[in-house]
């Protein structure tokens, strides 16, 4: 099971967030039969919001879209608080790797464009904030964004592995942040060591990479575990909800419908469920509306 750890150090001047979302983006990447940079650009963004849903309480839910205006269009996550995750990638169709190491290509093929966080608290009106895109490799994009939106500083690490045959081995990443009060020497002291830090690919591809990861944040400085919590994919559309969304249409659409197309199919951009409604189902929206 997929899991998110909050630490913090000793000091207290500084807190990080380590994850496995391996089973989160392998459902992903199943759900929406991905190629491979298609892959790992959802799944770095689907990463990147459940650290974002982690910060938030109660019923808060975290929409993140990474517009790009390249080859992969927009990828789209939204998490709440209790671990769940979805999203899409408006182009899972993309296979481009680098040509002598087999490196799978994102920043390029997600082009220019912005990092948009939009933060529901359930109490009406959500908060949009926009950061232009760095690098398009996201991870980037998503530290620019929390220092410069969030006016935190941020070390971020994320990514997705892929096995031989381009499907998920594993995903995960960490977020480091300077809380605070921290000394400048402090400061120095971590970002040195996440200078010197492995590159994230290899620490994920370490035995247990979520120790690997405390170990190369922390080095041997003391530090506190706050919490552990899971993690998953989880879609909540339904057929009630299409049904509801149906019945927002003009009768001549549903008529049209019931009388040319003896139905209605539609298809959960999230999660890939289809939905279907026949004739009977149709003639009862409409019946509801009149």
């Amino acid at each position: 099971m997929d899991k998110l750890i909050k630490t913090i150090s000793a000091s207290g001047y500084f807190r990080a967030y380590v994850l496995d979302s391996t089973q989160t983006v392998k459902e992903a990447q199943e759900k929406h039969q991905t190629l491979a940079s298609s892959t790992v650009a959802l799944g770095r963004t689907l990463i990147a919001t459940q650290i974002l849903a982690a910060n938030q309480k109660g019923d808060s839910k975290i929409t993140v879209k990474v517009i790009g205006d390249s080859s992969f269009g927009h990828v789209i996550s939204v998490a709440d608080t209790k671990g769940h995750v979805k999203g899409y990638i408006q182009n899972k169709g993309i296979d481009i790797k680098k040509t002598a190491t087999g490196e799978v290509i994102v920043g390029p093929l997600m082009g220019n464009g912005h990092f948009v966080v939009i933060t529901d608290y359930g109490i009406g009106k959500p908060y949009t904030s926009t950061t232009p895109l760095i690098t398009g490799e996201i991870g980037e994009d998503f530290a620019y964004y929390l220092t410069e939106s969030e006016q935190t500083p941020s070390a971020v690490g994320l990514n997705v592995l892929l096995d031989e045959n381009d499907q998920v081995k594993v995903a995960g990443g960490f977020m480091l942040q300077v809380l605070p009060g921290a000394p400048e020497e402090a400061i120095a002291r971590y970002e040195k060591r996440i200078q010197e830090m492995p590159a994230i690919s290899s620490l994920l591809a370490s035995k247990n990479h979520i120790e690997a990861l405390l170990e190369a944040i922390y080095g041997e400085e003391a530090f506190k575990r706050l919490s552990e919590d899971t993690l998953a994919f989880q879609c909540d559309c339904s057929k009630e909800r299409f049904q509801n969304a149906l019945a927002t249409l003009d009768k001549k659409e549903l008529q049209a419908m019931k009388d040319e197309d003896h139905g209605a199919e539609i298809i959960c951009q999230f999660c890939g469920t289809v939905y279907t409604f026949n004739e009977e189902e149709l003639e009862t929206i409409i019946n509801d509306k009149s």
